[in-house]
């Protein structure tokens, strides 16, 4: 089973020419761009957690440039969120969440859709867009997540990771 500090070591392997690194340990997930400072771009997953390893990987892969140029992609994050904030939340959060399912297919991993710390109960709505992300995701992956899905299996041996059996029904 793959961990945290082998996810960092993927990912450094992976993306040497983006001057970009994985740190974990921190409080809360963030990214850090390094802004044309010549300090590299970090980004941050919670504590020693391989989800949330695999989750801020997924956003950086799916950000493109201009938004790899922000700190946290741009995004903002309220962390006790109303439904219309949550529902805001859920648009933004489908593909990354779809995608780091499909990360954790090839690492071996389980997978469990997050909410966040949110106490509003969202529906099935959320997770139906996460499944039809994947879908989506799976049919054409992204070049950088394509990268590091095929180094997460290389890893892990589960090359069959795009099996469409695997996105049958999300896990809950």
């Amino acid at each position: 089973m793959i961990e945290a500090a082998q996810v960092e070591m993927i990912f450094d392997r992976t993306f040497t020419d983006f001057s970009t690194q994985l740190k974990g340990g921190a409080g809360e997930p963030f990214y850090r761009a390094g802004q044309g400072t010549g300090q590299p771009n970090l980004i941050y997953y919670r504590e020693d957690y391989t989800a949330s390893a695999l989750h801020e990987v997924s956003h950086w892969c799916l950000a493109g440039r201009p938004r790899r140029q922000l700190d946290d992609f741009g995004y903002w994050y309220v962390a006790d969120r109303n439904s219309e904030q949550q529902h805001a939340f859920e648009q933004v959060e489908a593909r990354p969440q779809a995608l780091e399912w499909i990360f954790s297919i090839a690492a071996g991993l389980p997978f469990r859709v997050s909410v966040d710390d949110c106490r509003i109960v969202t529906g099935m709505q959320f997770k139906e867009q996460i499944q039809q992300a994947a879908a989506a995701l799976r049919l054409r992956l992204p070049t950088r997540a394509g990268l590091m899905a095929d180094a997460l299996a290389e890893v892990s041996g589960h090359i069959h990771f795009l099996n469409p059996q695997h996105f049958e029904r999300l896990p809950l």
